[in-house]
């Protein structure tokens, strides 16, 4: 008789390189853009924004610095609250959906970047009809409103019932804690899991090591590293019905 006790009853995705593709990318010509349209938009309505050259600089150098400081705490910072904080200091005034729309601004133009494969959808709904819970686990200092009508955009927000952004958190991955805390909000044993991402090392390795069944989506942030021990590998999301519905059978 088959042992269940292992079976897939979730899916947890990352969000870059595996539920979307941006690619190697432009990062200071898309934040170049992405300032031209939030400075655009404070002047047009009617907010203290000062010159643009020195509006993108003084972004630009608190978004390193703050990510610096991220690398060293192991916690991502959520930049619509830095983004509050840098305005607010030259006497910025928004309600709550201006600040929305001026975060959005600045992610819009990686936006237009980031694909999803033509089958997501398709796949998507297959494995919901396979009877499994869905659910995202990302690093990312980029706030949750963004990332949620990225997916809406292309109409595969809806599908994950539990979505953990790490800007929310104390911790990120690889830390143990927010792959068990996904764990309890999506209600399923680990052993119970599937983590697809396409990072190594704070993906692959703490999935595995945690207990979860761990899949590595091809993507240049891995090309050319060996797929660590225990885990699986796929090419794209189209392949993940076949792999679970193996997985499930032996």
């Amino acid at each position: 008789m088959r042992d269940t006790r292992y079976e897939i009853r979730a899916v947890l995705f990352d969000f870059g390189e595996t539920l979307l593709n941006f690619g190697k990318v432009s990062m200071c010509q898309l934040f170049r853009q992405g300032a031209g349209l939030s400075y655009n938009f404070l002047k047009d309505s009617g907010q203290p924004v000062g010159s643009f050259e020195f509006y993108c600089w003084r972004n630009l150098i608190s978004l390193r610095i703050h990510h610096l400081i991220s690398n060293i705490t192991g916690r991502d910072f959520d930049a619509l609250v830095l983004l509050k904080k840098i305005a607010s200091k030259k006497g910025v005034k928004l309600d709550e959906q201006q600040w929305r729309h001026l975060v959005w601004l600045w992610y819009e133009p990686l936006s237009k970047v980031g694909k999803v494969e033509p089958e997501t959808i398709e796949t998507l709904t297959t494995l919901k009809k396979m009877g499994l819970k869905l659910g995202i686990v990302s690093n990312t200092f980029v706030n949750s409103f963004c990332l949620d009508k990225h997916l809406e955009q292309f109409g595969i927000l809806d599908f994950f019932t539990v979505r953990l952004y790490s800007h929310k958190f104390d911790f990120r991955k690889p830390d143990v804690r927010i792959f068990k805390l996904a764990a309890e909000r999506i209600k399923e044993s680990l052993e119970n899991i599937l983590f697809v991402g396409d990072r190594i090392d704070k993906d692959v390795k703490p999935a595995v090591k945690l207990g979860l069944k761990a899949v590595l989506k091809t993507a240049y942030t891995n090309a050319g590293k060996k797929l660590p021990k225990g885990a699986l590998k796929i090419n794209r999301l189209c392949e993940l019905p076949g792999l679970i519905e193996k997985i499930n059978s032996d």
